[in-house]
């Protein structure tokens, strides 16, 4: 039984005081909840709109960004193409002396700071030589580490002269673009340098997120599941925790970080693969709106709870002459069907209640008339049943006049007559006998060779019928008449559709502790569309004889779902029909 079915009868079974109860209570709730539906509806809608100014915003901040790092990007290939570079580069390449050595990376230094020294988010350019010397200018130039730069010559040399972002780390938290420094000259493309531009993102960051006033709120960038700015040590909290939810290109969601909830809103950018995120303190932003909830929520309960203190009152100003009935009821299902009135009962108001104890002390005045016209009814049925027994024909007539019409034809010399008689004695005699439904085989089989001897006298050498069943399996118990319709649908199907002779052979084996009964026949068989018919229950029987179909019902229903009839058949090959069954023996019916 399912849940709802189990809630259904439990709700049923309940008085009908506490039924009013649950009733008006669960449809305040519904109310409330369709309330509380429309009310998160509503703020689903801010949240949206919240999201789209925020998306805005960040949009607006992210084409800032991005805007200087493209500055960024084409400020490292000026100073990596400049004529002037390459060649002061390639100077220091071929001179031998310490002193024009020395001049050579002057001018170039003065050169790197005309080119890009003044530029308001560039920290320092680091430029190295093909000796790995460095030269450095800029307001903030440090001597790059040596892990950091072989990080930076390594990335570089995989783009082949592109540009590649260096992120911050422990060592440096500047932003660098780094590219190597490749000769031109005839088209010779040959490395003749490293530059790396370190940028301030921090300040960029800055003067570009002036728009996201909100208190508390965090401007970020991260990039393949590391965070960029700031950067993972200057978060409040870890940032695999934040990429988590990360799932698309961009979108906005509420979570708690670091024990506190945001409002996160990212986006994807197309330049770079980096990803910016807003996160603005919930409670900042949804004061008002969580106010406003809870005192929705608060009106809510309350309707609630003056619903069911309502519901109770309104439910015993009912339920009063309905458990006065109830208890009348009761009495007279004791057997007293004499009506008593109770005190008060003269004061109920005539509305439905009321109306029902009239009607009830009417009712019981009706049942003691309708019981005796019943009881009348009664005994004229079962003397109608009597004489229809009486009527019936006795079935010792229909023998004796079988047997008269088997002597006479057996005196006429008329042997086909006598033995179709005599069959057909038989089998009437075991068709109508009221003996135990199932029957060993050996007469189940003994009822089918009589019908078969009569089924020959018609068909002549057209019907060739074999039964080879072992003799130890003949006290095998079988339900009665089960093989006797399956040769018959055989002969209808198959013999009575052919002009040369059909075989119908039946067999019994047994297999995995269970009797099979196999009835097969030459005849044409089947399609497979009218297969699928009968197996799925859509093909109906012809004639009036019992069907395939009711056969394989009536054994599951006697010895369960495991057994039954299964049919094969094939288009012009012939059918064979199966019967599973439990093997019982008729030794064992009697222990």
């Amino acid at each position: 039984m399912s849940f709802v079915t189990k809630l259904k009868a439990l709700y049923q079974n309940l008085r009908i005081k506490h039924k009013v109860i649950v009733l008006i209570a669960s449809v305040m709730l519904l109310v409330c909840l369709s309330g509380t539906a429309v009310f998160q509806y509503v703020f689903d809608v801010y949240d949206r709109e919240l999201y789209a100014q925020a998306s805005q915003s960040l949009n607006t901040s992210s084409f800032g960004v991005e805007t200087e790092l493209r500055k960024m990007e084409r400020l490292s290939f000026r100073i990596a193409t400049d004529p002037m570079i390459q060649q002061y580069l390639l100077d220091v390449r071929d001179e031998s002396t310490n002193y024009d050595q020395f001049l050579t990376s002057t001018e170039l230094r003065n050169r790197m700071v005309e080119l890009g020294g003044f530029e308001k988010y560039v920290l320092s350019i680091q430029l190295h030589d093909i000796e790995d010397f460095e030269y450095r200018t800029g307001n903030q130039a440090i001597t790059t580490p040596e892990a950091r730069m072989r990080m930076i010559a390594k990335e570089a040399a995989e783009a082949s002269g592109g540009n590649r972002w260096i992120y911050p780390d422990e060592n440096d938290r500047a932003l660098s673009a780094a590219r190597e420094v490749r000769s031109y000259r005839n088209l010779e493309l040959d490395r003749i340098g490293l530059l790396a531009v370190r940028i301030d993102l921090s300040a960029i960051a800055l003067d570009y997120t002036r728009g996201i006033n909100a208190d508390g709120a965090h401007f970020v960038v991260m990039s393949d599941g590391q965070a960029i700015l700031p950067t993972e040590t200057e978060l409040p909290f870890p940032a695999e925790e934040l990429n988590r939810h990360l799932t698309q290109r961009s979108g906005y969601d509420i979570l708690a970080l670091g024990g506190d909830r945001y409002f996160l809103t990212y986006a994807k950018s197309s330049y770079i693969p980096w990803t910016y995120i807003v996160l603005m303190p919930y409670e900042e932003l949804f004061r008002a709106i969580l106010t406003v909830k809870n005192i929705v929520l608060a009106v809510f309960a309350s309707l609630f709870l003056a619903a069911v203190v309502f519901s109770v009152r309104f439910a015993k100003g009912i339920t009063g002459p309905i458990e006065s009935l109830n208890a009348k009821m009761k009495n007279v299902q004791k057997g007293n069907f004499t009506y008593e009135e109770e005190p008060g009962e003269r004061h109920f108001p005539m509305d439905e209640t009321g109306q029902m104890h009239r009607n009830f002390r009417i009712m019981l005045d009706r049942i003691n008339e309708l019981i005796n016209e019943n009881f009348k009814k009664q005994l004229a049925i079962k003397e109608s049943e009597f004489k229809a027994l009486q009527s019936q024909i006795n079935p010792h007539f229909l023998y004796n006049t079988l047997e008269s019409i088997n002597w006479s034809a057996k005196i006429s010399g008329q042997r086909d007559i006598s033995t179709m008689v005599e069959s057909l004695g038989y089998l009437l005699r075991s068709a109508i006998s009221h003996k135990n439904p199932l029957i060993p085989l050996k007469e189940e089989l003994e009822m089918l060779r009589h019908y078969v001897a009569i089924q020959r006298v018609r068909y002549e050498e057209r019907l060739d019928f074999e039964a080879d069943v072992p003799p130890e399996l003949e006290g095998c118990i079988v339900p009665k008449m089960t093989l006797q319709p399956i040769v018959e649908n055989a002969i209808h199907y198959g013999v009575e559709r052919m002009i040369d002779p059909c075989r119908i052979r039946v067999r019994a084996d047994v297999a995995e502790g269970r009797i099979r009964l196999v009835v097969e026949d030459e005849g044409p068989g089947m399609t497979k569309q009218a297969l699928e018919q009968w197996r799925a229950g859509e093909l109906p029987t012809r004639g009036s004889g019992i069907g395939l179909r009711n056969i394989d019902e009536r054994i599951r229903l006697m010895f369960g779902e495991e057994y039954g009839l299964t049919l094969e058949s094939e288009y012009g090959a012939g059918t064979r029909v199966t019967v599973t069954l439990p093997l019982d023996r008729e030794e064992e019916q009697h222990v």
